[in-house]
């Protein structure tokens, strides 16, 4: 059972090796699981630009400091187990390395699933340490498996967004700002408010994007406008309006801030132009805000309970999924991959920014 790991070089994520390791016997209380398929996106791309600081190289340490494991979302199954409650073949949805095989510790077993509870994910965020058993979980169904491991994680990231901006009342605007509007979570946000924008308040959502991928994504239907870049100039610089950054492109980020006066939040998502990455020091007007996903669970589950925000979330997953995978005008197509030999031709092209927005890689071992 040799595991097969795809690492990236951490200063330069150009660089990739593939490694082959032995398992060593497992302890009590873990298990090793087989990862079977998983998603590579923007966001995975996001996760090697911010791995130092939003620890994402901490999840699935490599050994070697200088070399990192990218986390990926899919599908594994238990190949091992030296722990009582999670038996062998038991199928998880959850947070993995793009790696054949992964050794966890799990902790709280239930019917429902598990948290890693291994020591170096202890300060970790516990969002990212759940691991979900696909026979109790009520989103998963065996024939939507790659659009689970696509836009799952994408879509709660998405759902948070838009919950956090109307929980703020917009910061006042009624405009907002979405770049890289072609990127998954950024229209699974523009989707969010479509809905919101339909039963309550009216709000212009304009996307952001290459000219490339204007045609794309004004087939969707959930942005006001779609503008590029460089036409920052059709919308009035002094509208109040709010910038949701899913690019990370410092020059653009500049650009906003200088250009409008009435920036009244602006919230850092991703880094989807991993090439353009910058930082937000002596930007004008409002100071660039990193939005954290998981503290916006944190308040939802004190507010609504954790039943509360699951049933909203569950509804807001099929109403979106439904529509992304209309058969009429499918948002997105998935495309398999298999073999460890294919992860590089994938991550090259998703780190170059020039994968097709209406496709999403699945990769299998």
């Amino acid at each position: 059972m040799t595991t097969t790991h795809f690492q990236v070089f951490k200063t330069d994520l150009h660089q990739t090796r593939l490694t082959y390791t032995e398992p060593t016997e497992l302890k009590s209380g873990e298990v090793r699981l087989a990862v079977q398929r998983f998603a590579f996106t923007a966001n995975n791309v996001t996760y090697a630009a911010f791995g130092d600081a939003m620890n994402y190289w901490q999840f699935f340490p490599t050994g070697d400091a200088t070399w990192g494991s990218i986390p990926v979302w899919g599908f594994a199954d238990v190949a091992e187990s030296a722990c009582t409650g999670v038996a062998v073949g038991e199928r998880f949805y959850g947070y993995y390395p793009m790696a054949s095989h992964v050794t966890l510790t799990p902790a709280r077993v239930n019917e429902h699933g598990f948290a890693d509870a291994a020591p170096h994910r202890a300060e970790l965020h516990p969002v990212y340490n759940q691991y979900v058993a696909s026979r109790t979980d009520p989103l998963y169904t065996a024939d939507t498996e790659d659009i689970q491991a696509l836009l799952r994680p994408l879509f709660v990231t998405s759902f948070l967004i838009d919950d956090f901006l109307a929980d703020n009342d917009f910061f006042g605007a009624a405009t907002l700002l979405l770049s890289s509007a072609s990127s998954k979570t950024a229209y699974g946000t523009a989707f969010q408010l479509m809905q919101r924008h339909k039963h309550h308040k009216a709000i212009d959502v304009i996307g952001l994007t290459s000219q490339a991928n204007v045609a794309f994504c004004e087939s969707l239907g959930c942005y006001s406008k779609v503008l590029t870049y460089e036409q920052l100039d059709q919308i009035a610089a002094d509208q109040a309006c709010v910038y949701v950054d899913f690019a990370g492109n410092a020059k653009l980020r500049h650009a906003i801030h200088t250009r409008f006066t009435q920036l009244t939040y602006s919230c850092s998502i991703g880094g989807a132009h991993v090439y353009d990455l910058g930082g937000a020091k002596d930007l004008p007007g409002v100071w660039a805000t990193l939005f954290f996903a998981p503290a916006q669970i944190k308040k939802r589950s004190a507010d609504w309970g954790s039943a509360g925000l699951r049933e909203r979330l569950e509804a807001a997953w099929r109403a979106f999924t439904q529509r992304a995978t209309h058969p009429d005008a499918a948002w997105l197509l998935a495309q398999p991959h298999s073999g460890s030999g294919a992860f590089e031709a994938v991550y090259q092209e998703v780190l170059s920014g020039k994968s097709d927005p209406r496709s999403g890689h699945i990769l299998t071992f």
